[in-house]
């Protein structure tokens, strides 16, 4: 079996085993985190950072986490609708004015943060260094027609959705996503999670890895390859549904503020009620673009009990919330497993082996 390091309750210890028995078998590299009432009771880690299995994945090691990222977003814009800064049924042209061309006046931020505002891509061609440059990404979103009246279908807004709720960020704020993040969340907590990542962290980043029926010419507008999340342009920008750099501690301490009530170590982020409006159904039904069923709530999906809420990234990261138990449960990775957007089953292991754990 393989080493796994770190720290894990007895009765946890399933956790520690399935990680133990996935990095035999399809894991490379990994690390799981289950809070319960914000206190760790599993931080374990273990394999390794690079493929060619060289270098050790460390306690501080941290990994592109794809689509984990949204949690992030999706909890500064649920901070800044209980701070009153922000409302989630008021329209997107409110806080960003240019946003209302093409028939988009009346899409709303609710509908941004459940993916059927109608933008799940963009319409004209888009390289991956065009999501460097945020004006160019931005004020194209804000110049196109929406694929669909808002609010009457739902299609992943799989990289778009960062950029959209970003903007509406940075007009209420002044700031980017990633510095009123950085700033308000992440620093406040103690967390190690980055959206847009600085050269002194570069050492500590595990490489994804891409699956291995990984396909030669990605589909996509832009095309994102596992390739392009491993360089130095991709880490210093922001994109904040898809660049998040961090590992499960961080994801699930984070994200643990919404399993307490919104006070964590000291920091009250959130009112109770604020953070109740993640789980605020949107939409329940067919998504054209993931093709099939899910329940988007504001900004994550809605999975299992009536309070528990999800989301995950590509490859296989994910991290689930259950505000009932007070549960936080995430798993990071390097390997990819899938080369869809919808990642794999390992996660879902883990959280099912928490869930015997809380209740052993």
């Amino acid at each position: 079996m393989a080493d796994v390091h770190g720290m894990c309750e007895d009765r946890f210890g399933e956790v520690r085993d399935l990680l133990a028995a996935s990095l035999d078998k399809d894991d490379v590299g990994a690390s799981v985190a289950v809070y319960v009432d914000g206190e760790p009771v599993v931080d374990i880690w273990g394999g390794y950072a690079d493929a060619a299995r060289t270098v050790p994945w460390e306690r501080d090691t941290i990994t592109n986490v794809w689509s984990t990222t949204k949690t992030m977003t999706a909890l500064c814009a649920l901070i800044l609708a209980d701070r009153g800064e922000l409302d989630l049924d008021a329209p997107v042209a409110a806080y960003w004015p240019e946003f209302a061309a093409a028939g988009k006046e009346h899409v709303r931020i609710r509908h941004v943060l459940s993916h059927t505002a109608g933008l799940p891509t963009w319409d004209e061609p888009m390289a991956v260094e065009d999501l460097y440059d945020w004006h160019l990404a931005t004020s194209r979103l804000a110049a196109q027609a929406p694929h669909w009246e808002s609010g009457t279908e739902a299609g992943y807004h799989a990289i778009t959705q960062g950029f959209l709720v970003g903007e509406v960020v940075r007009r209420v704020t002044g700031r980017s996503l990633g510095a009123f993040f950085a700033e308000e969340v992440t620093g406040p907590l103690g967390a190690d999670f980055h959206i847009g990542l600085t050269a002194e962290h570069d050492h500590r980043v595990a490489p994804n890895i891409p699956p291995p029926n990984a396909p030669s010419h990605p589909s996509g507008n832009p095309p994102v390859e596992p390739a392009d999340v491993n360089t130095a342009a991709w880490r210093r920008a922001e994109i904040p549904a898809a660049n998040g750099h961090g590992n499960a501690r961080s994801v699930g301490l984070v994200q643990s503020v919404l399993a307490c009530g919104g006070a964590l170590r000291g920091v009250r982020l959130l009112s109770e009620a604020g953070c109740e409006r993640a789980l605020e159904e949107q939409y329940q039904g067919f998504d054209s673009v993931l093709g099939t069923r899910m329940r988007y709530g504001m900004g994550y999906g809605l999975v299992g009990g009536p309070r528990t809420c999800s989301w995950g990234g590509r490859g296989g990261s994910l991290v689930l919330i259950d505000l009932d138990a007070r549960m936080t449960v995430a798993y990071m990775m390097n390997q990819m497993l899938e080369p869809g957007t919808l990642g794999d089953d390992r996660g879902m292991g883990f959280v099912l082996a928490a869930y015997e754990g809380l209740t052993a």
